[in-house]
């Protein structure tokens, strides 16, 4: 039996605990490694002599355009990947590689238009993100070289998930490593020895995507992979498209509108307080990013395990899986919110040594992150979701924390108390209202997804 066999096997009868940890494990430190990938240009520019903190705040606005490529990967990629593990659990080899071909094609479509609508508007958008005089030729600098990688973003990102989908996370972790270690060892060579500063950070950045997207690309080709990239199924079909679509849009939410709040956040904070509350911003994203990063990597690794059951309606084994998940995910919040809680200005200090900035990050980011403890349901209920094909309600709560509360509370709040600090606080109180939402809707909508004795109803499928 082939290794894609074996993994697929392991799906439907290894112990949950241990193939769990198999999964999740390698997932997790792929988003970990994930993690430095993004963030390790931030570490280096903001320790370059006299304009550190400047330019990181300029790297900073260009997070939005980030987001919103990094979004459209999702679109494709996890809007399809678990329909293929469902496709996978239900024996259809054929429909899941048609899944497969015709994500392929919409990443290649997206990556052309991306490219150049960015290109073009990239300096107005960039001031309208939050940019300044002093910051926008940093983020001019860095987003014009990455604009150039947009196509490898979207091959590595978007097809990977392809690969966990089958359950083959050491490779999909393999796929990560390989990016973010030449990264790391670029981005000091290009910034500091070869003196590019912002510009040599965004070329390590391209070079890096590009060898995974190498990987990711490769290994789909291969004979190793239990879903292969056809050239036929790349022909573009209605329905299969419109699949893709029903369930991408909510992880494509999900994250485009992390741009949306993260140019509400920087406006807001430009008007009430200036560039240095806006590098508060920066800052906070990069632990976020620590925080939420582990967490997705946990509910990524352990997706495939409930979409290849629920195709095969083995509910039981769903229901099992869920709730060890959950506990998992509220474990890690709880504890990143004691650490932030505890330790902010130490966190601040990876980032920038600014006397001024850290003190104010010291201030500000335990208000920031006071509902990140409930956030571990909130993940978990939405991956569930997500797992079980459930598009209307995905995207439902891709738009409730940050579209439905987030974005209004952080322009409402400071309006009303005519202070700065209004827009910190938003942070905690749509994560708190939103967890208490989602949980609530999974627990109201799992006997009719999760039946005890017999098939139940499979939405949006």
């Amino acid at each position: 039996m082939s290794q894609a066999h074996r993994s697929e096997e392991a799906l439907a009868s290894a112990p949950i605990g241990p193939l769990m940890v198999k999964l999740a494990l390698p997932a997790v430190a792929a988003q970990l490694i994930n993690m430095l990938y993004n963030i390790v240009d931030r570490i280096y520019i903001g320790h370059i002599e006299e304009v550190g903190r400047a330019a990181l705040t300029g790297l900073g606005v260009t997070f939005p355009i980030l987001m919103l490529i990094s979004a459209f990967t999702a679109f494709a990629g996890m809007g399809g990947a678990p329909l293929a593990s469902i496709r996978l659990g239900a024996g259809d080899r054929e429909g899941a590689e048609r899944i497969l071909g015709n994500s392929a094609a919409l990443l290649l479509i997206l990556a052309a238009v991306l490219t150049v609508v960015f290109s073009i508007f990239k300096e107005p958008l960039l001031m309208a993100f939050g940019a300044s005089e002093e910051t926008i030729g940093y983020a001019l600098d860095y987003i014009s070289i990455y604009l150039m990688g947009t196509v490898f973003v979207q091959l590595a990102l978007g097809l990977n998930a392809y690969i966990t989908a089958q359950g083959q996370a050491l490779v999909a972790m393999a796929s990560v490593l390989i990016g973010a270690v030449l990264n790391i060892l670029l981005d000091p060579l290009f910034i500091f020895v070869l003196r590019r500063g912002v510009q040599g950070a965004a070329i390590a950045t391209v070079i890096s995507q590009g060898a995974s997207a190498c990987w990711v690309v490769g290994f789909l080709c291969s004979e190793r992979s239990g879903l292969r990239i056809r050239a036929r199924n790349m022909r573009l079909e209605r329905k299969v498209v419109g699949r893709i679509a029903s369930l991408g849009i909510a992880p494509f939410i999900m994250q485009s509108t992390e741009s949306l709040v993260t140019v509400v956040l920087n406006s807001g904070l430009q008007h009430y307080g200036g560039d240095l509350y806006v590098g508060t911003v920066t800052v906070m994203q990069s632990v976020m990013q620590m925080v939420v990063m582990p967490v997705q990597g946990i509910t990524q690794g352990v997706q495939p395990i409930m979409s290849y059951n629920f195709g095969a309606r083995n509910y039981d084994r769903v229901r099992e899986v869920f709730r060890l998940l959950l506990r998992t995910t509220l474990t890690v919040t709880v504890t990143a919110f004691l650490v932030v809680f505890l330790f902010p200005e130490p966190l601040a200090l990876i980032f920038n040594d600014d006397r001024e900035l850290v003190a104010l990050v010291g201030k500000v980011m335990p208000i920031f992150f006071a509902g990140i403890w409930a956030f571990g349901a909130q993940m978990a209920c939405q991956v569930a979701f997500m797992a079980m094909g459930q598009a209307r309600t995905s995207l439902f709560l891709a738009l409730l924390r940050k579209v439905i509360l987030l974005v209004p509370l952080a322009i409402l709040l400071p309006m009303i108390a005519q202070d700065v600090m209004g827009i910190y606080v938003a942070e905690p109180v749509a994560d708190i209202l939103a967890s208490a939402t989602t949980l609530t809707l999974f627990l109201h909508r799992r006997k009719t997804l999760l039946p005890q004795g017999g098939p139940g109803r499979k939405e949006d499928i």
